[in-house]
């Protein structure tokens, strides 16, 4: 079964190279194009894609608040994948906040956007967490811990814990399930538990949830490149 794409820029250009470096996969369909939020809403809903590429900023309604309307009323399993420049932006974490799977960079290659829209179709971790921990990591410091987010904490079990710190990490299930000497399949378990018990949707929620939870803080691991 192909997968099936959205592609949502207000760029013609841009947002027309994409679709047609995706309509190339045998198993990736472009469904829908669009050049604004609203029209990314429309469009979500009525061809119900696999995957949302999105840009942030664009006229109208950007790409935030139109990841969270999708998000939050789709009753199918979409993905959104986040499109911007090489430039940390706080709309990028608030953006995963909002319900993203992750994000690529516009000048990301052919290859390397196949692969991503493959991995964020799967289920797969953050893409590029070197960069991502960098982004999160220089924004994801609030000036004070919400207590009520906090004592969410309470609901996981120890090892749960131990996942998510890795999750945040910006590690894969093998690399968790080497580092905690178990089966990936157990690590994938616990991911699903994790997010459940948080109420989260994605592991993209679930690492800003270990940062604003100060379960994680930055610099409490190597996030350079």
């Amino acid at each position: 079964m192909s997968i099936r794409v959205a592609v949502v820029d207000d760029q013609a250009l841009v947002r027309g190279g994409f679709a047609t470096m995706l309509g190339l996969q045998d198993d990736i369909e472009v469904v829908a194009e669009a050049g604004d939020g609203t029209a990314a809403i429309e469009i979500a809903r009525t061809h119900r894609p696999d995957v949302i590429l999105m840009d942030i900023r664009m006229p109208e309604m950007d790409g935030l608040a139109a990841t969270e309307a999708i998000v939050d009323s789709a009753d199918w399993p979409v993905k959104v994948l986040i499109l911007t420049t090489f430039d940390p932006d706080e709309y990028v974490y608030k953006a995963l906040r909002a319900g993203a799977s992750g994000f690529v960079l516009k000048d990301i290659s052919p290859e390397d956007l196949v692969a991503a829209v493959r991995t964020v179709a799967d289920g797969g971790a953050l893409l590029a967490p070197s960069v991502t921990r960098r982004l999160i990591s220089r924004f994801a410091t609030p000036p004070s811990l919400d207590a009520s987010v906090v004592s969410r904490l309470d609901r996981l079990t120890s090892r749960e814990r131990e996942v998510l710190v890795a999750v945040a990490a910006g590690s894969s299930n093998v690399e968790i399930a080497e580092e905690l000497f178990v089966g990936a399949a157990t690590v994938k378990s616990h991911v699903s538990s994790i997010l459940t018990k948080l109420g989260l949707s994605n592991r993209a929620q679930a690492v800003a949830f270990a940062y604003e939870s100060g379960l994680v803080k930055p610099g409490d691991s190597d996030i350079g490149f």
